[in-house]
C-alpha cells in the first residue's frame, strides 16, 4: 500500500524450491509452528530463524530466463550479494511490525487461487435486491518472504461472490501485476517489500540489487512495482484493483463471476503517476476524485479528477515541505480535504539504520480545503489540526450555516504503529473535526463515549460528500482482529454492535444501499456484506445482514478460507452489461 519505489498442505512445501539456476537458495525451514494471529512475541527467540508461514499457496515453478552471457555473469554476482545480506540478516531480530510469524499467521497467510465454484450453500434468503458480484481485496503474498514482510506489502487477491436470484458462487484471483508477473517467471520474490524490507542499511542495499537487476536486463523495473491489495472502484464501465504505489490494474468480471486481469490501466494515456487506493467518486456528478504523492521527488503530491466518461484533468501540484503518506482523503460537494499529517518519509532515515516512515514529531498536521474545480495550489485553504493523524476519512460535508467543512475520521495514536513497533497499544478514535473556513480554525472531538476502535468500514457511498447520518465501522477487538461492525450515529453517538461471536472474526463492512437513491430519511436502508472466518472451525461465510435492524438475513457458506483483507465494492448486474 505504501512504495519507497517509484492453509496447510499435507506433507509438502507449498513455497518454491531453490531456483538453482539463479543461485538462490530458499530460507531453511527451522521451525514448525501452526499459526495463530495471537502470538506471544517474548516467547519468540532473539535470534531469528527465518520463517516459513502456514499457506496452501502453491506458485507456479520456476521457467528460466534467456541470458546473454554478460546478464548470466551480473545475476551470479547479485545473487550472490543478496544471499550474503540475506545470511547477514539471519541473526537480526524483526519487528512485529516486519515479522512474518505476526504479519501473515493464521487467517493473514495466503491462498491459492479458486476457479469459479457455483450454487453454494446459502442459509436463510438473500434478499432479491442483491443482484451483481461483491468483490473485496486483500494482501496475498504469492512467495514465501525472504527477510521482513509488513501485512501491506503481500501481492493483491480479488475474492468475489456473484449473487444472481438467491444463488451465489465464489472465485478468488491474484491481481496479475507487473511485478508479480515477473515473480511468478523467475519461481521467487526480487521486488523489495516496500514497508517489511525496506528500512536501515539493509533496505539500502536491498533497493541497489533491485537496481542493479533492472540496469542489467534480469527484470523490468519500468513497467511499475505496485501490487494493486488495497482499494476496488468500479469507475467508467471498468473495475479498478488499487494500492497507492503504482497505477491502478483494471480488471474484468465474467459472466460466471470470474475474475480476469486486463492489465495496468493509464486511462488511455492519461495517468502519468502512481494514484492512492481511495479515489472518491461523487454520487451525483459522477467525477472521480484522486491524490497521488512521490516520496522521492517533487511536487510530494498532486491532485486530478476525472470526468464520467473517463477524462482526466491537468494535474494539481500541492506544495509539501516533506513527503506525506497520504492514504485517504475525502471530497464534499463543493471541496476536496486534503490531510498533510505527521507520518511522513525521511529517507535519510535508512542512512541511520531505521525505518523511512517515521512520525515527525515538528510537524503540525493540518488539513487543506480546496475548491474541487481548483486551477492554483493557492487556492487552498490550510487549516492546523494539532496531533491528528487519521489514516482513513469515513466522509466530510459542508456546514453553510457554521461557515465550516465537517470530516469523520478514525484519529489513531500512536500515528505510525502500523508502520513502526510501539510499547504503547494502538488506538483509532471515531472522530469529529470542524474547519472554520472563515476563521482558519479546526475543533476537534470524539463521536462516542465509550472507548471502541472502530477501522476500516464506510458510509452510504450515495451520500458521499453530503451530511451523513451513519456509519458502518470494523470493531477492531482485540486488535487487530475484527470481532464485529458498529453502526454509529453521527448525530447522536448512539451506536449498535454486531457481534459474530466465538471465534469468528471479519474485515470491512461494505454497505450495500437498498435501490439507486440517496437514500433521504432512510439513509441505512441496505444491507452489510462480511466475509467472516471462524477461527475454531477454520472455516468462512460472507454474511449477509440487514443494516437497519442488524438482522442476519443470509450466509453464504464458502468453499475455501478467505484470509482478513481490506476493501471491497459491488458491482451491480446492470452495470456489467456495459463492461469494458
Amino acid at each position: 500500500m505504501v512504495s519507497l519505489l517509484t492453509m496447510s498442505m499435507s506433507g509438502t512445501n507449498p513455497w518454491p524450491q531453490a531456483q538453482i539456476g539463479l543461485g538462490i537458495r530458499p530460507i531453511k525451514r527451522q521451525l514448525k509452528i501452526k499459526c495463530t494471529v495471537q502470538i506471544d512475541i517474548s516467547e519468540l527467540p532473539l535470534q531469528r530463524p527465518l520463517f516459513t508461514p502456514r499457506t496452501t499457496a502453491t506458485p507456479p515453478q520456476h521457467n528460466s530466463l534467456k541470458l546473454n552471457i554478460f546478464q548470466k555473469a551480473a545475476a551470479i554476482a547479485i545473487n550472490a550479494a543478496e544471499r550474503s545480506l540475506i545470511s547477514r540478516e539471519q541473526d537480526t531480530p524483526l519487528p512485529k511490525t516486519a515479522d512474518p510469524r505476526v504479519q501473515i499467521a493464521g487467517n493473514y497467510s495466503p491462498v491459492p487461487e479458486s476457479s469459479v465454484r457455483q450454487s453454494l450453500t446459502v442459509e436463510g434468503i438473500i434478499p432479491d435486491c442483491i443482484d451483481g458480484v461483491y468483490v473485496r481485496n486483500g494482501a496475498n503474498p504469492m512467495f514465501e518472504p525472504i527477510a521482513g514482510h509488513h501485512l501491506f506489502d503481500g501481492d493483491g487477491m480479488v475474492h468475489t461472490v456473484k449473487i444472481t436470484n438467491g444463488s451465489a458462487s465464489y472465485a478468488c484471483r491474484f491481481t496479475k501485476t507487473e511485478r508479480l508477473l515477473q515473480e511468478k517467471r523467475l519461481g521467487r520474490p526480487v521486488f523489495p517489500k516496500a514497508i517489511g524490507e525496506l528500512h536501515g542499511h539493509s533496505g539500502i542495499a536491498r533497493l541497489m540489487l533491485f537496481y542493479a537487476r533492472g540496469l542489467c536486463g534480469l527484470i523490468n523495473n519500468q513497467n511499475g512495482v505496485g501490487v494493486a491489495n488495497a482499494g476496488l472502484i468500479y469507475f467508467n464501465n471498468r473495475l479498478l484493483a488499487m494500492s497507492e504505489d503504482d497505477l491502478p490494474y483494471q480488471l474484468r468480471i465474467t459472466p460466471t463471476g470470474d475474475l480476469q486481469t486486463v492489465g495496468r490501466y493509464d486511462f488511455d494515456g492519461q495517468l502519468k503517476s502512481a494514484m492512492i487506493a481511495h479515489p472518491k467518486l461523487d454520487p451525483v456528478t459522477k467525477e472521480l476524485h484522486a491524490l497521488s504523492y512521490d516520496v522521492v521527488k517533487k511536487p510530494y503530491l498532486k491532485y486530478f479528477r476525472f470526468s464520467p466518461d473517463g477524462v482526466k484533468s491537468p494535474d494539481l501540484e500541492i506544495p509539501l515541505e516533506t513527503p506525506t503518506m497520504i492514504h485517504d482523503f475525502a471530497i464534499t460537494e463543493n471541496f476536496v480535504v486534503i490531510p498533510d499529517q505527521q507520518v511522513v518519509f525521511k529517507l535519510g532515515e535508512m542512512i541511520a539504520g531505521n525505518s523511512p516512515v517515521v512520525f515527525d514529531e515538528n510537524k503540525v498536521s493540518r488539513l487543506g480545503i480546496m475548491p474541487k474545480d481548483a486551477t492554483e495550489a493557492s487556492e487552498i485553504i490550510w487549516v492546523n489540526s494539532p496531533e491528528t493523524f487519521c489514516f482513513h476519512l469515513w466522509n466530510a460535508w459542508e456546514s453553510p450555516e457554521t461557515e465550516e467543512v465537517v470530516v469523520i475520521g478514525s484519529c489513531m495514536t500512536p500515528a505510525d504503529s502500523i508502520f513502526n513497533e510501539k510499547d504503547e497499544n494502538l488506538k483509532s478514535v471515531l472522530t469529529e473535526i470542524r474547519i472554520n473556513l472563515r476563521t482558519r480554525e479546526s475543533t476537534r472531538r470524539a463521536l462516542l463515549d465509550q472507548e471502541m476502535n472502530l477501522e476500516i468500514g464506510m458510509v452510504n457511498r450515495n451520500r458521499l460528500g453530503r451530511k451523513t447520518r451513519f456509519a458502518f465501522l470494523a470493531i477492531a477487538d482485540p486488535w487487530p482482529k475484527v470481532s464485529g461492525f458498529a453502526k454509529v450515529d453521527l448525530c447522536t453517538g448512539e451506536i449498535k454492535k454486531y457481534i459474530y461471536g466465538g471465534e469468528k472474526y471479519g474485515g470491512e463492512p461494505f454497505f450495500l444501499p437498498n435501490g439507486s437513491g440517496d437514500g433521504g430519511e432512510n439513509e441505512d436502508d441496505g444491507y452489510i456484506f462480511c466475509h467472516v472466518h471462524d477461527e475454531e472451525k477454520e472455516t468462512s461465510e460472507l454474511q449477509i445482514i440487514n443494516a437497519v435492524d442488524l438482522k442476519l438475513e443470509a450466509t453464504i457458506k464458502l468453499p475455501s478460507r478467505v484470509p482478513y483483507g481490506f476493501h471491497g465494492t459491488f458491482v451491480d448486474s446492470s452495470e456489467l452489461v456495459d463492461q469494458v
